[in-house]
């Protein structure tokens, strides 16, 4: 089998697919989730901890600027799509666990 046709196989298979597609849905979701943290959940943080906004936090050592304020955006960013995902899988799980159920129960009746 040639290069060519074995690479027309591997892309043609499904999981290819379904990868692509939710590689481009995960990035619009980013997009979402980068706007809830940034324009939503970070001014109310900001206010809760009397006016500091977190993008501005900053140490100077010699000639560098360490932006320690980005980096807490950037955990908060990450934990609230890591929370998502955790719910959406477990709301897939006990979905497809249910249904298993119920095709089980039926097929013994």
């Amino acid at each position: 089998m040639g290069l060519v046709s074995e690479f027309r196989e591997f892309i043609t298979k499904g999981s290819v697919f379904d990868l692509a597609v939710g590689v481009v849905i995960g990035a619009a979701f980013q997009k979402i989730v980068d706007s809830l943290v940034s324009d939503i959940i970070m001014p109310i943080i900001g206010i809760i901890t009397g006016g500091i906004n977190f993008t501005t936090l900053s140490i100077k050592v010699g000639d560098a600027e360490l932006k320690y304020g980005n980096f807490i955006q950037q955990t908060i960013i990450f934990l609230l799509v890591a929370f998502v995902l955790f719910i959406f899988i477990r709301t897939y799980n006990r979905t497809k666990r249910n249904l298993s159920e119920v095709v089980a129960s039926s097929q013994n009746k």
